[in-house]
């Protein structure tokens, strides 16, 4: 299914781009891998969105998933809204 392949894109986007941060060697570019990843996390939460509504999947497991990926967003949010004021 098209729409699973581009959950997984998108979602294993967030993390390369949360190790490319770690291994960054400016601050900015620290900040802009993180704001890669909040675009991602983004990405991801609407696929998981499209599985769930488009297709009428009432899966408790994409729920979890979905909360999950809601926290992480702002996690990366409050963290760049930090790097940018700094």
């Amino acid at each position: 299914m098209i729409v699973v392949k581009q959950v997984m894109r998108s979602a294993m986007s967030v993390g390369a781009n949360v190790v490319e941060a770690v291994n960054s060697s400016t601050r900015t570019e620290f900040k802009r891998y993180y704001e890669i990843a909040l675009k991602s996390g983004n990405e991801t939460k609407y696929w998981l969105c499209i599985l769930r509504d488009g297709f009428d999947i009432k899966d408790d497991e994409i729920k979890e998933i979905l909360k999950e990926c809601d926290e992480l967003t702002k996690i990366l949010a409050s963290s760049i809204i930090k790097l940018k004021s700094k």
